[in-house]
């Protein structure tokens, strides 16, 4: 499949929005509580669904274990009145790393994501909770019938001659503040409930973090904070999501008390680190990286790398990622990385770095700037960004 194919059913997917607009603007609408005759978001997105189909394919084969995954976390669903939804797991085969879903029960994930999954059923689990939370939630039409309350709300002055054809303002700015606050509240949402899925199906919720982590380590950089973004950052999650983590973990543990022996088997190794502070002692710079472990038997390996400064203030589609650290120099000191193994066995363990200063004339512009946490078989678990020093 072409990799044009997920942006075109991510427009099919917006259009639904625009589908429930043109059929819904007379209405008067003051909240995001679902109206009971509310059905436009299943109708539409039954119109669209032979499209979703045809640019995807079934779960099968290299991908059967998020089949069965999705059976099993569909299971867990309580049977409720409203809307019945006809329930597919679908892959599009363009390589990225994303997962979404229409209002039907259409679940498509990309196969970039489907295949950093793999085999584990903790992380389908992950993946497929949080999606199908947001279809039950009907978080599509809460979406659309948030943003027409706040456009039915907003504040209009008259400019000009009351005389003439009038023009209005409103607070285009605020409104966009509001709508993308409340759809990262939804996101938030939709991983507490996913979590709490999880892990009655038998799949320990640390599996979502250890999922978050892993996708906030195949980014590039740390993009800016904005008041106007419809999903919340890596670190957000992890601190909105402390407490959900908590409270499901009791759950799994009351359920399947023999880990093991779950559908998802032991927990994985999860690794927060959190915001490494950067600070001048002598000649050298010292480097301090805050983390905590969870599920950890041995020790994890910190790894400090130094790249172009020019190359990491592109916005993430506009550079490649950078590569992990390869295992195999684990027993050679490269001139670009600085390498330490820690027990982690703290609940808040600091690994420091002395880093000499990268810049010569050889590599202008380079500076140390990521920070990756590796198990002990290389793979990576967590990545931070170096704070850019003082100038």
């Amino acid at each position: 499949m072409e990799a044009g194919s997920a942006t075109f059913l991510r427009l099919l997917l917006s259009f639904l929005l625009i589908c429930l607009a043109s059929a819904y603007s007379q209405q008067p609408l003051d909240s995001a509580e679902i109206p009971p005759n509310f059905a436009l978001d299943m109708q539409t997105a039954a119109r669209l669904r032979p499209e979703l189909l045809a640019q995807s394919v079934p779960a099968t084969g290299r991908y059967a274990a998020g089949r069965l995954v999705f059976e099993r976390l569909l299971a867990q669903l309580p049977n409720s009145p409203g809307p019945k939804f006809a329930w597919q797991l679908r892959i599009v085969e363009d390589g990225e790393l994303n997962a979404y879903a229409s209002p039907d029960g259409t679940v498509l994930v990309e196969s970039g994501l489907a295949q950093l999954a793999g085999a584990s059923t903790g992380l389908w689990a992950a993946i497929l909770s949080h999606e199908i939370t947001h279809v039950v939630r009907r978080d599509w039409a809460r979406r659309y019938l948030y943003q027409r309350s706040l456009e039915n709300s907003r504040a209009t002055i008259v400019l000009g001659d009351p005389g003439l054809p009038s023009a209005s303002w409103a607070d285009s700015e605020k409104l966009s503040a509001d709508m993308g606050r409340f759809c990262r509240q939804l996101e938030i949402e939709a991983d507490r409930n996913g979590l709490v899925l999880m892990a009655r199906a038998g799949y320990h919720p640390d599996f979502m973090p250890a999922l978050h982590h892993l996708l906030h380590a195949q980014s590039s950089g740390t993009p800016a904070k904005s008041l106007y973004a419809m999903h919340p950052c890596w670190e957000e999650r992890d601190r909105e999501l402390g407490r959900a983590y908590v409270d499901a973990s009791l759950e799994f543990e009351r359920l399947w008390p023999a880990w093991y022996a779950s559908p998802g088997g032991n927990p994985p190794i999860v690794v927060f680190a959190e915001q490494p502070t950067l600070k001048k002692v002598g000649s050298q710079w010292e480097l301090q990286i805050p983390m905590r472990c969870q599920n950890l038997a041995g020790a994890v390996e910190v790894v400090v790398r130094s790249g172009s400064l020019q190359e990491n203030s592109l916005p993430p589609d506009a550079a490649d990622p950078p590569d992990p650290p390869s295992a195999k120099s684990r027993n050679r000191q490269l001139p670009n990385e600085l390498r330490q193994l820690t027990g982690c066995t703290s609940p808040r363990t600091t690994v420091t770095f002395e880093l000499a200063d990268t810049h010569s004339r050889s590599k202008p512009g380079a500076e140390w700037t990521d920070i990756y946490v590796l198990d002990a078989w290389g793979a990576v678990l967590a990545r931070a960004d170096v704070p850019r020093r003082a100038r």
